[in-house]
């Protein structure tokens, strides 16, 4: 707990610093897009926060291997492993000019660095054939790396709104804590709990009011931890299945995979081309419909917050099944198919305009 308090303080710090003298760097550092597709706030804003979370990560990291030594020099090691996509994203919020290709390639790369000074690859998940073939080395980093490349993009894509994809991250954080100590697993254990602090920190300027972004670095990085995080537990601990990351992190990896077939065999257009549809959106458009048209800067602010407690009942729907049924294959699997099934139902009644009512609230 001392560690995660530290990485709360660090994180929350520097992301006050950064929100105050907004005014100093805010040429290179401010979201200034409000008309995209995407965008959802009416004035420019800094999307640096990664920052701090990535300095809270390293502080506490740094306190607790030098506190105990040799005990956790696994937690800066796997910081350095996340410096390459960190790093582009972090370039891209302050210049605008990298690609989603070099992003995406700078999260391969982090995670065959991963690999390459942890170990860290997926081994398992439980069917007989695919674990034989997992066994062997070239096959598993290499699934390994699309699976990490794949829940880094996750976590940027949901992060649409204000406290959205911190609020999910620290569910799944939390979760990932809670199984690593029910295993003993005190490397994953205490990573968690230090990312938890250091996103919090996060989170207490970027919700409600988005005061600060996440950008391109900070939800990379955030995506990189969880997936090499749940990669990890599984691979070290037998016990946990292989499936319970798979419920766990269903929301934002299922939302990509939804993405993909809309764009590419529904619209037929690039897969990274962006658009204003994903589920998030649509519930911002025309669920919150008694907001809608305001053009005054504090309703949108307000209906922009007003979305995010949607998406974060839909993550802890799976989120929790996940974990308490931990151990237990057929059940989160049965429960994976249940929220897709339930995704798909949720996104077609509202795409269609008949959001379920119990979803509707009327301006008062």
């Amino acid at each position: 707990m001392l560690n995660l308090t530290l990485a709360l303080v660090v994180s929350f710090v520097t992301t006050l610093l950064i929100v105050r003298y907004a005014h100093v760097h805010a040429h290179f550092s401010s979201d200034s897009d409000t008309q995209g597709v995407q965008k959802v706030h009416a004035h420019p804003v800094p999307r640096i926060g990664g920052l701090g979370i990535m300095l809270g990560l390293l502080t506490a990291g740094t306190f607790a291997t030098l506190y105990y030594p040799g005990r956790f020099k696994e937690i800066l090691w796997l910081a350095g492993s996340a410096a390459p996509v960190f790093i582009g994203g972090f370039i891209e919020d302050v210049t605008k000019r990298v690609s989603p290709r070099t992003r995406l390639l700078c999260a391969m790369f982090s995670a065959l660095v991963a690999y390459w000074v942890l170990g860290i690859h997926i081994n398992r998940i439980d069917i007989a054939p695919v674990d034989r073939l997992l066994a062997i080395p070239a096959i598993s980093v290499v699934l390994t790396v699309i699976c990490t490349a794949a829940m880094t993009n996750a976590i940027n894509i949901i992060d649409g709104f204000n406290g959205l994809a911190a609020m999910v991250s620290i569910f799944m954080f939390v979760s990932l804590g809670y199984v690593a100590f029910q295993v003993g697993d005190t490397i994953v254990l205490s990573t968690a709990l230090i990312m938890t602090g250091a996103v919090f920190g996060f989170f207490i300027l970027n919700y409600p009011n988005g005061l600060i972004f996440l950008g391109d670095g900070g939800a990379y990085f955030i995506g990189f931890m969880l997936a090499e995080l749940a990669i990890l537990l599984v691979m070290r601990n037998p016990m946990v299945s292989p499936w319970y990351p798979a419920l766990m992190l269903i929301y934002p990896i299922f939302e990509v995979c939804f993405s993909i077939y809309r764009r590419r065999f529904v619209r037929g257009v690039s897969p990274s081309m962006p658009d204003g549809v994903h589920l998030h959106m649509l519930i911002y458009k025309r669920v919150l419909r008694w907001a809608v048209g305001s053009k005054v800067a504090s309703r949108l602010a307000h209906r922009n917050s007003m979305t995010s407690p949607y998406l974060w009942v839909l993550c802890l729907s799976a989120v929790l099944p996940a974990t308490i049924f931990w151990r237990h294959s057929g059940v989160l699997a049965g429960c994976c198919l249940v929220f897709i099934v339930g995704y798909v139902w949720l996104y077609k009644r509202i795409v269609r305009f008949r959001s379920p009512r119990w979803m509707i609230f009327t301006k008062k």
